[in-house]
């Protein structure tokens, strides 16, 4: 069922890729390309059936974009998320693209490690003697070796990307709050973990060591939205009201 925001304010919907093999053990997962396990298509396939739809809270006819992580477990998703039929229209309609900037946060050094490797690691070597790591505070270092997958990105550079993407839908969005320039205004990325809350405290203007612990499970949807149909209020739907279609609009989407 839709949202009352579906008529009046813009959303950016959030989806996290489903289940890999690595996000079973909680290591993390950067440039290395996984794809998804049979558990992680089922959940994409859950959150499809929930939420996605005509008169549902993502309408793929008002989807104005697509924006999806080149991993192939994001790429994966949205195939799965939207349906291959409905991904290939949007395609050929011009409304989806790969973007590299909505990829997860490079870990470098700590790709494939646990949480505890890495705070053991540091420690031997004399970091953070006094305060554990932490991710949203200190980044990830380069690691050994070359190519892209070595390089560690800190906090800035993943903001740097993350606010490069918020200001085009800003552009996007700003004189059309009320569906003045057309009534497509929704836009869908299909990201990672770490990515889509770091891209959360951006869009509400914090910095990413902000202390706002978030959960979004694997497959799972998140909503941002605007307040008070002002693009300069950016806010998170916390919690929706939903009505059911009207029978106009199931009769229509039968006919259709």
């Amino acid at each position: 069922m839709p949202s009352i925001l579906e008529d009046t304010t813009p959303r950016v919907f959030l989806a996290r890729h489903g289940e890999t093999e690595w996000t079973l053990n909680g290591r993390y997962t950067g440039l290395t390309d996984l794809t998804l396990t049979s558990a992680g298509e089922s959940q994409v396939l859950a959150s499809s059936d929930a939420f996605v739809g005509p008169h549902r809270l993502i309408d793929p006819s008002k989807l104005a974009r697509v924006l999806i992580s080149p991993r192939r477990r994001a790429q994966q998703t949205a195939k799965l998320l939207l349906g291959e039929h409905t991904l290939k229209q949007l395609h050929g309609e011009g409304k989806v693209a790969t973007r590299e900037e909505i990829r997860e946060w490079q870990y470098g050094r700590y790709e494939g490690w646990l949480t505890r490797d890495i705070r053991r690691d540091r420690k031997e070597r004399g970091l953070d003697q006094e305060r554990e790591w932490d991710v949203w505070r200190d980044g990830c270092e380069d690691g050994e070796g070359e190519g892209e997958i070595a390089k560690g990105e800190v906090p800035s550079e993943v903001t740097a990307r993350i606010d490069q993407i918020i200001a085009e839908i800003r552009d996007f969005h700003r004189g059309g709050m009320k569906g003045e320039k057309s009534p497509v205004t929704d836009i869908l990325l299909v990201s990672h973990g770490h990515f889509l809350r770091a891209f959360t405290k951006r869009w509400l203007g914090y910095q990413l060591d902000f202390p706002l612990t978030m959960l979004l499970e694997p497959g799972g949807i998140g909503v941002m939205s605007y307040a008070h149909h002002n693009v300069d209020e950016p806010a998170f739907l916390l919690g929706g009201l939903y009505r059911a279609p009207l029978k106009e609009e199931l009769t229509s989407t039968e006919i259709n």
